[in-house]
């Protein structure tokens, strides 16, 4: 996620895979504003063509064509810590949200632990019931930092959360590698009943001292992963220590299971040892970059929308410290330059495919655009 702490990165190194010329600008109008620390832009999938937006104080606020709704949607400020890497994380609405009305939020409490909660939107879809709460998942945080923050519901129907390593530097409990924690993982839940149960076919469910929600492994801190609308591939972007900032894709064809690599590797090179690290089992990046990019990557969406013909088929994504945004056809992961914007915390998807990128700062949401 946002990493304040993590700015004073070391020398600065050449990027791999994003070259520094700057590709057919793309305008960023302002969409809305007073939306003070962003942590996510969705939509419900019911056709009312709204915008939800996860302040990371704890409110969701709901936007019609660009104007802020003045009441909150939700406000779980008294139930969560908020700060830093903390707060109201994530927002995902239930594919049969028209029908069933259920949202999920990720959180982190005022213990500083990782919880997962659903909540039920009144019969008028005008908000949703703080009385409907229901606690589907938690786990413990060992420090303050690298909660991760994603939640998506995938092409299968289940509910994708994402974690980081449990926090510090450099990952000192070796969470990434441990299957026996949701730490530094990829989980995946079966919510369709009243639990979040996981998921069926999750590739660690029988094994012994494993995690059963667990769906992909090895990540430090994947603040935001998305999926292709078009093929269904999950584009995961991890936040890198030191080095190198990272991009995984997962295909749609997985069964998941996939070893992204850290602690073992930073993007494609070692990190402990720091010579001469396994490679065997595990996943490259489709993309790295170094410091001279940026040093804390934020995941985008690859763009399917139609305003915008340049960009089908290209993943657009951004770096908070650097403000850089990029497009990468997903066919060469070769990215450019299409822009810049002040501390992108979070990228979001309308229902109609296009892109919304919110500056954490500024309480600006901006609109791509041609």
């Amino acid at each position: 996620m946002l990493r304040p702490v993590c700015l004073t990165a070391l020398a600065a190194l050449l990027t791999v895979s994003v070259h520094a010329q700057s590709a057919r600008q793309i305008n960023f109008t302002t969409y809305a504003t007073a939306l003070p620390q962003v942590t996510t832009i969705t939509h419900g999938g019911d056709g009312s063509g709204r915008l939800y937006v996860t302040l990371q104080g704890g409110q969701v606020r709901l936007l019609e064509g660009g104007k802020v709704r003045a009441q909150p949607f939700l406000d779980v400020s008294r139930l969560t810590s908020a700060g830093g890497e903390r707060g109201l994380l994530g927002l995902a609405f239930d594919p049969g949200y028209k029908q069933n009305r259920r949202l999920y939020v990720h959180y982190t409490d005022r213990n500083g632990d990782t919880v997962l909660a659903r909540y039920t939107a009144t019969a008028d879809f005008s908000r949703a019931d703080a009385g409907s709460a229901k606690i589907m998942f938690t786990t413990k945080q060992p420090y303050a930092n690298h909660n991760g923050g994603q939640l998506g519901f995938g092409p299968d129907g289940f509910l994708y959360m994402a974690l980081g390593d449990g926090g510090s530097g450099g990952d000192p409990q070796n969470n990434g590698q441990n299957l026996g924690t949701p730490l530094g993982k990829l989980l995946r839940f079966d919510v369709r009943g009243d639990a979040a149960r996981p998921a069926p076919g999750n590739p660690f469910l029988n094994r012994q001292g494993a995690n059963p929600n667990i769906w992909a492994y090895g990540l430090r801190n994947p603040w935001r992963f998305s999926f292709d609308r078009a093929t269904g591939d999950m584009i995961i972007a991890d936040v890198g220590q030191n080095t190198l900032e990272e991009v995984n894709r997962q295909p749609r064809s997985s069964k998941g299971g996939e070893n992204y690599g850290w602690r073992v590797r930073e993007g494609d090179r070692c990190f402990e040892p720091a010579q001469d690290c396994r490679t065997a089992g595990l996943v490259e990046p489709v993309l790295v970059y170094g410091r001279s990019e940026g040093q804390s990557i934020t995941g985008g969406y690859v763009y399917r929308g139609a305003a915008i013909p340049a960009l089908k088929g290209q993943y657009v994504f951004a770096d908070f410290a650097s403000g850089t945004v990029w497009a990468a056809p997903v066919d060469t992961w070769k990215a450019a330059k299409i822009g810049s914007v002040q501390n992108p915390s979070t990228f979001g998807e309308g229902e109609d495919g296009e892109l919304y990128v919110a500056e954490y700062g500024s309480g600006q949401i901006l609109k791509l655009g041609p």
